[in-house]
């Protein structure tokens, strides 16, 4: 019989050495993966957001159109405005006022507490401007500046 002496001796170890660095690829990995999935969440919020906007200025849109004469006399113009969110918001006055107020409720619910929303009308042309603000602190990438804000606007003419 012939015996190999010395060989399994100098192997001893190379094993454990292997896994370990196996481990440490996969760690960084599935570590990169997380980071991955986070961001993929923050820009579909984001996009949510934004969606919600583009819904909201088109609703603003359709009341106007509905309620024209008092859209093209005015009524609905409105600066850069916020207003908490109120589930049960029953509100009064005219028909403008009403529209208003429930857009902008719409808006600080949906979007977020410190949602803005106006309307500039270009009497002119008839030409109505929406503009919608909201913080997307969670569609920021980075170190964004806090102070940084979405903006949507939207342009129709009734």
């Amino acid at each position: 019989m012939i015996r190999v002496h010395g060989s399994r001796s100098s192997e001893r170890g190379a094993t454990l050495i292997e896994v370990l660095v196996a481990l440490l690829v996969l760690s960084v990995g599935l570590l990169g993966l997380a980071g991955l999935q986070m961001t993929s969440l923050q820009s579909n919020q984001s996009a949510y957001y934004r969606s919600q906007a583009t819904v909201l200025a088109y609703d603003i849109t359709d009341r106007m159109r509905a309620n024209r004469t008092e859209a093209l006399n005015g009524v609905y113009d409105q600066a850069l405005t916020t207003k908490a969110c109120d589930l049960s918001l029953t509100p009064a006055g005219s028909l403008a006022q009403r529209d208003l107020a429930e857009w902008l409720n719409s808006l600080s619910c949906l979007l977020s507490a410190d949602a803005k929303g106006g309307i500039v009308r270009d009497s002119n042309t008839r030409q109505f401007t929406i503009s919608i603000e909201w913080d997307d602190n969670r569609g920021r990438i980075g170190d964004a500046n806090p102070a940084d804000r979405e903006k949507f606007v939207y342009r129709t003419q009734l």
